[in-house]
């Protein structure tokens, strides 16, 4: 059965449509009025081989909050729909990948409780529409509806575009080796028999 989900979240702030494969290629069209925002989704989707189409419309007016916020609830929610039971995935995976002068480590633990640790070095933030706080937000909505329990350590760099980047592209990787399937695996990976 193929692991997929399509979900629309209507609000007063945004309006988002996401249809999602796990087990994809990593083709995708994603539009969410925030270009860098739409180029790391794009770069998570890649370097995670899932397939993603999302629309996104938000009072970008006001900031880019609600509507990166609002993504990162999408996300987390289709994620965890076409996971099902999440019987025979690794459940575990990590992933540090390198972005020039910038270095990102992801651990994901697909637990079912929701958990996120940010470190990073300190930086002068540069004025641009999405900044490490923007990424947070995602990642804490994403980990929250997602039922993830999310590490993110940046170990060193100096240009945030970069940062960023190192962060979505590990984040793609980590959840894409915690999502694979593991015929060792037969029911949920877990002492308890239950997650």
């Amino acid at each position: 059965m193929p692991r997929q989900s399509e979900l629309e979240r209507i609000t007063n702030e945004t309006s988002i449509r996401a249809q999602l494969t796990i087990d994809g290629s990593g083709r995708n069209d994603i539009q969410t009025g925030i270009p860098f925002f739409d180029h790391m989704l794009t770069l998570f989707s890649v370097h995670g081989f899932f397939d993603l189409v999302l629309h996104a419309e938000g009072d970008l007016e006001v900031d880019s909050h609600h509507t990166v916020e609002d993504v990162g609830i999408v996300l987390g929610d289709a994620f965890d729909r076409a996971l099902g039971d999440r019987k025979g995935i690794r459940r575990y995976g990590n992933a540090i990948t390198p972005m020039d002068e910038s270095l990102a480590e992801v651990v994901v633990d697909l637990s079912r409780r929701p958990f996120l640790v940010v470190n990073r070095p300190d930086f002068v933030p540069v004025n641009t529409d999405f900044d490490f706080l923007l990424l947070k937000e995602f990642l804490r909505a994403f980990s929250n509806h997602g039922g993830l329990n999310l590490h993110v350590n940046v170990s060193y760099g100096e240009n945030q575009h970069h940062i960023i980047e190192a962060v979505f592209k590990s984040f793609g990787r980590a959840l894409d080796q915690a999502c694979g399937l593991d015929a060792r695996i037969k029911s949920v990976r877990s002492s308890k028999g239950k997650l």
